[in-house]
């Protein structure tokens, strides 16, 4: 069997577009996670157990700064447009290859310990599942 080389990488300049701004100064983490789940069906015989997939769905976690002083930050963007759908992209290395979803938006809490950075931590639904899209 060949051997199959592998290049791990660093998250730590990277390209992240909610609609059509870019937010990677906002965001400290991000993770596009698939969720597989299965079901079973048994028939009275012992011999009779089969299992099969359920569809895979997607979230995306953005772990960020809570910012409530300037207008078109990401933490005020997901209070003003919960509910809407909306094309998100993210490189883990800027400008190479990219995940392109399209994201649920839902808000984030607001406020959060004295004498720390107010972050907060939000699941963005996924509708279908990630395209990667090359680089240009």
């Amino acid at each position: 069997m060949p051997q199959i080389e592998v290049k791990p990488i660093v998250l730590r300049d990277c390209l992240l577009r909610v609609a059509t701004a870019d937010y990677e100064k906002h965001v400290s983490g991000i993770t596009i996670t698939p969720a597989t789940g299965s079901t079973t069906w048994n028939g009275l015989d012992p011999d009779s157990s089969f299992t099969f997939p359920t569809a895979t769905t997607w979230g995306a976690q953005l772990d960020y700064a809570q910012d409530w002083e300037t207008p078109d930050s990401l933490a005020m963007f997901l209070y003003e447009h919960e509910g809407e759908t909306v094309t998100m992209l993210f490189e883990p290395v800027k400008g190479g290859l990219g995940w392109q979803i399209e994201a649920v938006i839902v808000p984030g809490s607001i406020g959060g310990a004295v004498n720390a950075v107010a972050t907060s931590s939000v699941t963005l639904g996924v509708n279908g599942r990630p395209t990667p899209v090359p680089v240009v």
